[in-house]
């Protein structure tokens, strides 16, 4: 039996594609045969043939607002939106750390892209009566680490809010709002990260990546996801083979948060 995910020529928009889960969506979504463009602040030194890059802020409403404009006049729209900009730059040390200035930067990072890029390529899906968006949100909305995830924990529950309001909005116009939680996803940033705390604790990187999963309360599966292992299942979602999964979150993370 083929397993072909009938992704051929559909226009598939991709935010943060060029690090991390962002690049590894792109790719899947490349080799799935979708047409793709993805956005990023500076273009990658190795992109991929066939992917359109467009410079853009996307935690500005200009960045934002140049990104849906580009992509709507070569393209008049897109078929696939997936929302993977995100991360946290807030200092560690609890509550007292954050800032009103941190707060707004983790909102305008791992909150409004969305918000304002489905504002800007949705219309076009729903006068077509087909898409699809998937926010990636994270596990953190039901498990922040108070010493230092509490602003980036806070802003993509607040993402997983608005994907709940939106999907009940407009699944039944056509177009499927899904939410991908990952837990610990093995990107460049969290292997710096669980290298730092590999050097602090004197130990190697083995140790790092102990300590971190030690903070989140151990994962059952013993390691963390790697961005293809997520970039896949975002892409399956995308695709019509899960026309039926809709208005959900699907969560990736080893067992992190049990469920059963």
């Amino acid at each position: 039996m083929s397993f072909d995910l009938r992704l051929d020529g559909l226009r598939a928009v991709v935010t943060g594609g060029t690090m991390g889960l962002g690049a590894a969506v792109v790719k899947a979504l490349n080799d799935a045969g979708a047409r793709v463009a993805t956005s990023a602040r500076s273009m990658p030194s190795q992109p991929f043939d066939g992917v359109t890059y467009v410079a853009a802020d996307l935690s500005t409403a200009e960045g934002a607002h140049h990104f849906a404009q580009t992509i709507q006049q070569a393209w008049g729209g897109a078929d696939i939106l997936v929302n993977v900009l995100g991360g946290s730059k807030t200092p560690v040390g609890g509550f007292a750390a954050i800032s009103d200035e941190h707060w707004f930067a983790e909102l305008n990072l791992n909150l409004m892209p969305a918000v304002r890029l489905d504002r800007a390529l949705l219309p076009a899906m729903l006068a077509q009566g087909s898409g699809v968006i998937i926010h990636v949100s994270s596990i953190q909305r039901v498990l922040p680490l108070h010493e230092s995830t509490t602003a980036y924990a806070a802003a993509k529950g607040a993402l997983t809010t608005y994907s709940k309001s939106l999907a009940r909005e407009v699944t039944p116009k056509g177009v499927r709002v899904l939410s991908v939680a990952p837990g610990w996803i093995e990107t460049e940033a969290s292997v710096a990260f669980a290298q730092r705390m590999a050097d602090e604790a004197g130990t190697d990187y083995e140790g790092g990546k102990k300590i971190v999963m030690d903070w989140l309360g151990g994962i059952p599966t013993g390691r963390p996801a790697s961005p293809q292992e997520v970039a896949d299942l975002i892409v399956f979602l995308a695709s019509p083979r899960s026309a039926s999964i809709a208005g959900t979150e699907v969560r990736i993370d080893g067992g992190t948060v049990p469920t059963l």
